[in-house]
């Protein structure tokens, strides 16, 4: 877990122990279902290439089950496929999670923590190399194919609730993404295929979102 990751989590635990005790709950017939949007960063990290961030954006569906607990599922979308292209991502990458939140409730705002398992998928995930021509030139037409690997997103959760039918809402956590084994070809000066395999391995990714819903 990266520092920015585990500064979120300390300052959810925080907010959880010393939220004032007096502060007057939240009503006990709080809105079932939220219905929300939001704008989201992926700070996706690479041995070879360093790392960089992704804006996107999204959608999630939220059913409380109590003041306290609740069902969600959320769907992002990050549609700038050349900011970002690792050794095993790239392209245009989609997002699903589908998990629990779990916390505490005021009457103006809450503080949770969540545990969304999911996918992370990349249009770019692998590239394949064909071989077009050797010689005279050595010429290589790569085409790329989506990747989806299992993810994680671990961390919490801060929101306002202005009124009571709108929530507005800070996501920061850890997307932990597992990369499947896989195999890449490459080419060797002669134009002979080289097959190179690549070990499955987890990565760990800070992502923060904000975002305003309604409750009904």
């Amino acid at each position: 877990m990266n520092s920015k990751t585990g500064c979120a989590a300390a300052l959810v635990l925080l907010c959880l122990f010393f939220a004032p005790g007096d502060a007057r709950a939240q009503e006990k017939d709080a809105p079932k279902v939220e219905v929300g949007v939001q704008f989201t960063s992926l700070t996706m990290s690479d041995g070879f290439r360093g790392s960089s961030s992704e804006p996107g954006f999204g959608g999630r569906i939220t059913y409380n089950l109590t003041d306290s607990v609740a069902l969600e599922t959320q769907f992002d979308f990050f549609p700038d496929g050349e900011r970002f292209r690792g050794s095993r991502s790239g392209g245009r990458i989609a997002q699903g999670l589908f998990g629990v939140k779990a916390g505490k409730r005021f009457e103006k705002f809450g503080v949770f923590g969540k545990v969304r398992p999911g996918f992370t998928s990349f249009s770019a995930g692998r590239e394949e190399a064909i071989l077009i021509s050797a010689a005279p030139n050595f010429v290589l037409d790569f085409r790329p194919h989506r990747e989806t690997h299992f993810a994680t997103d671990v961390g919490g959760v801060l929101e306002f609730y202005p009124t009571r039918r709108i929530v507005t809402r800070f996501d920061a956590g850890d997307t932990i993404i597992r990369y499947r084994d896989t195999t890449r070809t490459f080419f060797d000066s002669n134009g002979t295929p080289q097959p190179v395999p690549f070990g499955s391995e987890t990565r760990h990714n800070f992502q923060f979102s904000a975002g305003v819903g309604l409750r009904f």
